[in-house]
């Protein structure tokens, strides 16, 4: 569903059986803390992160700082930046992740690059696949692009394992790409363009394929 804006695309609520993407929101800084500061060992390794300690950088307070500067960016028409969500049987919305869409460029380039992480406590349930597939359909539909791009480090499995169930091509090796965890990183380069899922009716179908098949 996308909302009123002046970017294509922004803001916008994408949703797929219990998860749910949406804007970020100021109450949502006690939620994100937690998050964050439980899984340190889980994110710390795959990040590019300010000098501090984890858990000063992650807490309430630094939070303020995130969601500034990730609206600033979503208002420039940058970024997309959504959180991830667990609804509950309650009602209720559990935060567990972030996925964005950055650094996007329009016109005759029309691309934009994904990041993503999810709460270790929920790992392999499905739900950054799916949150993948939803922002990358939507990125293809109401956000105008033609191509999106993920850079991942080598020995990052896990997410290596979700870019490459959902067909994203391995098309570049990126030596020394980012500094993180202490040093500069090499990193894998996937891609996907919109026609490569547009005979199948987007990445979401796909992935739903896949899990039926799977079952």
């Amino acid at each position: 569903m996308m909302l009123l804006g002046s970017t294509p695309g922004w803001p916008a609520v994408l949703a797929d059986g219990p998860v749910l993407l949406r804007p970020y929101r100021r109450g949502d800084a006690e939620a994100w803390s937690e998050v964050r500061v439980a899984n340190q060992a889980w994110l710390a390794p795959w990040e590019s992160a300010p000098p501090g300690p984890w858990a000063d950088m992650n807490s309430p307070r630094a939070y303020r700082y995130v969601y500034r500067d990730m609206s600033r960016a979503a208002r420039r028409g940058d970024s997309m930046p959504f959180a991830v969500c667990l609804r509950q049987s309650s009602g209720e919305e559990r935060l567990v992740g972030h996925i964005n869409l950055g650094s996007i460029v329009r016109r005759a380039f029309g691309s934009a690059y994904v990041g993503y992480w999810v709460d270790s406590r929920v790992a392999g349930q499905g739900v950054i696949p799916t949150a993948l597939a939803l922002v990358v359909d939507h990125a293809f539909g109401s956000g105008g692009l033609h191509r999106v791009e993920i850079n991942i480090r080598p020995e990052n499995g896990p997410s290596r394992r979700v870019v490459e169930k959902l067909g994203f091509r391995e098309e570049a090796y990126h030596p020394r790409y980012m500094h993180i965890d202490g040093a500069w990183r090499d990193h894998l380069g996937y891609a996907m363009t919109s026609e490569e899922v547009a005979s199948e009716g987007g990445l979401l179908a796909r992935w739903r394929r896949l899990r039926t098949t799977a079952k």
